[in-house]
């Protein structure tokens, strides 16, 4: 017999058999997946109905205010205490004290004996105690004088009406008035008018000056020395009367 000498065919490796296995399993899985997830239908999500929230809102009550103090009530009114009696007892003198007569024997010789008469004590009348009861009773108070208004005094007579007179024809000076200036107080010649009121005894009250040029400070310089001035008193039918009167003033810058 005649051995040909074909070629052998190598035996299949059993491994190579097991991966080739699992990967044709692996494939058919991933395609029935995808085959599977195709024909899937979407699901449909159901919008969720709800109850609407229903608010409700509360007003808060304010706390209730403490109620004020209930007023204490009027005392009731203290009776004033009754009168206490006093009862005075008038205490029994003592008995007088018993008088005793001493009597003496004279012996005589020839006259009989006196018989001796006992002596009678008087006895002490019986004290009577007399009880007098004395009820004090609440002396009333004397009721408020009132004091009638002192009379009103009358109203002093209205001073009388001032005078306007002038200096040499009603009045004088008695105390006349003297200006004098520092150097330099007085800037030019000027002159001014001085209205003059006086009281009843001659003192000046009030001056004023009037068209005066000699300026607002020398104005009042000149004013507050006729204000010290004095002036007499200016009498008619023999009441005296206060007066108006003006004084010129003439200045001269040498």
């Amino acid at each position: 017999m005649s051995q040909s000498s074909a070629p052998m065919m190598p035996a299949p490796n059993p491994m190579k058999k097991k991966v080739i296995t699992a990967l044709a399993a692996v494939v058919i899985g991933h395609a029935g997946v995808l085959w599977g997830v195709s024909h899937m239908k979407t699901p449909e999500l159901k919008p969720v109905e709800k109850d609407p929230i229903q608010v409700r809102f509360v007003k808060l009550e304010e706390a209730p205010k403490p109620l004020p103090p209930k007023p204490k009530p009027p005392e009731p009114k203290k009776e004033p205490p009754k009168p206490k009696e006093v009862k005075i007892v008038d205490k029994p003198l003592p008995p007088p004290p018993k008088k005793v007569e001493k009597v003496q024997q004279v012996k005589k010789a020839d006259a009989p004996k006196p018989a001796v008469k006992p002596v009678e004590t008087p006895k002490p009348s019986p004290v009577v105690s007399a009880t007098v009861s004395e009820t004090k009773r609440p002396v009333p108070e004397p009721a408020p004088v009132v004091k009638s208004a002192p009379p009103v005094p009358p109203a002093p007579a209205a001073p009388p009406a001032p005078k306007s007179v002038s200096l040499g024809g009603g009045v004088s000076w008695l105390k006349a008035p003297s200006v004098r200036f520092s150097p330099g107080e007085l800037k030019s010649s000027c002159s001014m008018m001085v209205a003059i009121s006086a009281n009843e005894d001659g003192k000046v009250i009030a001056v004023t000056a009037k068209n005066s040029s000699c300026g607002a400070a020398v104005d009042r310089k000149v004013t507050a020395v006729v204000k010290r001035a004095q002036l007499t008193k200016y009498i008619e039918n023999g009441v005296a009367y206060p007066t108006k009167v003006e004084q010129p003033f003439d200045f001269q810058l040498k």
